[in-house]
């Protein structure tokens, strides 16, 4: 009787086990919402690249402010004013997809993050694409992009990407292609960290900062898409996105022409 009753309670405790491991909360972005997901942001006041960290703007960081956050859910529609079809697609999978920081200028940044907690799948995912305007600055001072995936049990740093766009572009590498001077991810960046035993029922972080330049004129900004245990599959494009697309790219090269008369 007493090791029937033993027996009924370790299972109890590996069930309650089970129901707390921890998932991801809306990683792709799909509610059209950022439910599951705490961003923030605010100015960078004089602070350097070496030194910026996306929990500054987090809420509680030194340089997060109520009126900071100006990154958005954006669906399959959307096409990038700056670069319009250069860039590729701005939703990896499904229907949605998160813009960090807006396209123009200002000095700003934004933040977004996810904390899972007791996390036992065997992968995480996650897909990234930037844009960074190059504005002569010292490396410190130009736009950026940092992308973490921190490993809050050990207190290890698993996954780090960290950009900018400083003077010829020496903040950034083959991943990036130019246009002016602006460099930016063509291609979707799809991230994977394998979960072995010694990550496994570990909490983990994902954050992503994108700040335009310190001096405030030039705008750095990243899209994120697809957290998740599972990579998601890429669709073919619809024939409405490629007309969206094409639409932005003829808006793009108008924009050039209009600068290039102004210039002259």
């Amino acid at each position: 009787m007493k090791l029937k009753f033993i027996a009924g309670v370790v299972a109890m405790l590996g069930l309650t086990g089970a129901a707390q491991a921890g998932g991801f909360v809306n990683g792709a972005f799909e509610t059209g919402t950022t439910a599951g997901w705490t961003t923030g942001g605010g100015y960078r006041y004089g602070s350097s690249n070496t030194d910026l960290s996306p929990a500054d703007f987090l809420p509680g960081g030194s340089l997060n402010s109520d009126d900071g956050v100006r990154g958005a859910v954006i669906d399959q529609s959307y096409v990038d004013p700056n670069l319009g079809s250069l860039i590729g697609t701005t939703v990896y999978s499904g229907k949605y997809a998160y813009r960090a920081e807006d396209t123009t200028d200002g000095g700003l940044a934004t933040v977004i993050s996810q904390k899972v907690n007791n996390y036992t799948d065997a992968n995480i995912f996650f897909a990234w694409k930037a844009v960074l305007q190059n504005g002569g600055h010292s490396e410190d001072e130009s736009a950026v992009m940092k992308l973490t995936l921190t490993d809050n049990t050990t207190g290890n740093l698993l996954i780090s990407r960290s950009y900018n766009a400083g003077y010829t572009g020496g903040g950034v590498d083959a991943r990036f292609s130019s246009e002016g001077d602006l460099f930016y991810t063509p291609q979707w960046q799809v991230e994977q960290l394998s979960i072995d035993k010694s990550l496994s029922g570990h909490s983990f972080t994902l954050s992503l900062l994108a700040a335009d330049c310190e001096p405030t004129a030039h705008t750095g900004y990243a899209y994120l898409d697809g957290f998740g245990s599972v990579a998601p599959p890429v669709p073919e494009p619809t024939t409405y996105g490629m007309m969206l697309a094409g639409l932005g790219l003829l808006g793009y090269v108008k924009r050039r022409k209009q600068a290039g008369k102004k210039s002259a």
